[in-house]
């Protein structure tokens, strides 16, 4: 799973017009009639925030570990993203069971072949749930998915950010020559590229290091959570 991608945050306020302008170009992936798929997922970090600060500080080849529900098919993965010197995600994943205390072996296994990490050494540091509808172009190789309301959780604090959406684009190469952008220039809605595991940590625990991402915070504070 190889891709260039680029993220768009709004007021989910504007979800109708952005599904009003791009529907006609796009399916609606439905799955046994259902096209609002729910999904839960775990973050995993080292005790010193690794993950986290290396995204922080603008780190290239740095990774995410994540365990994934995907409610909709009962199924769930161990999931682990890489962001490339080139600016390219590429995910790996194995089957997994969700909401377990500690690692299998052979997902440490999948862990220290993927990573630089070592799974003995990941303690849980943020849940969230969302739900997601998602886009494919009928003829180009566009992907895209929304999601719609996240909720935030850690073991003391808890955030629910009902009225966001996250618009990602995703695609195989080029991303200027998705029709998709300049349908959100028209509609004034602008790239913020910031990860829903780094905006739940710095939400819910500021204390940890956060300037590099306070835009985006402020963006948040000021146009969503009011």
């Amino acid at each position: 799973m190889s891709r260039i991608d680029r993220k768009y945050w709004f007021h989910i306020s504007k979800l109708k017009q952005v599904l009003e302008q791009t529907l006609p170009d796009y399916f609606i992936l439905e799955i046994e009639g259902q096209r609002l798929m729910d999904y839960q997922t775990t973050y995993y970090d080292t005790p010193d925030n690794s993950m986290y600060m290396k995204h922080h500080n603008g780190k290239m080849n740095r990774h995410k570990i994540r365990q994934r529900k995907y409610v909709s098919t009962d199924s769930s993965f161990l999931e682990v993203k890489l962001k490339t010197n080139k600016k390219v995600t590429i995910k790996n994943r194995v089957e997994a069971t969700f909401e377990k205390s500690r690692f299998l072996p052979a997902e440490i296994s999948f862990i220290r072949h993927e990573t630089p990490y070592s799974g003995e050494n990941l303690i849980p540091v943020l849940f969230n749930k969302f739900k997601r509808l998602t886009l494919i172009h009928r003829e180009k190789l566009d992907r895209c998915t929304i999601d719609i309301s996240p909720v935030f959780w850690n073991e003391k604090n808890i955030i629910n950010i009902y009225d966001l959406a996250i618009f990602e684009l995703k695609r195989g190469n080029s991303l200027k020559a998705s029709p998709i952008v300049a349908i959100l220039r028209d509609l004034k809605i602008r790239q913020r590229g910031m990860s829903k595991y780094c905006t739940g940590r710095a939400l819910l625990e500021p204390e940890l290091k956060q300037n590099a991402f306070n835009p985006r915070l402020r963006f948040l504070y000021n146009e969503i959570l009011n």
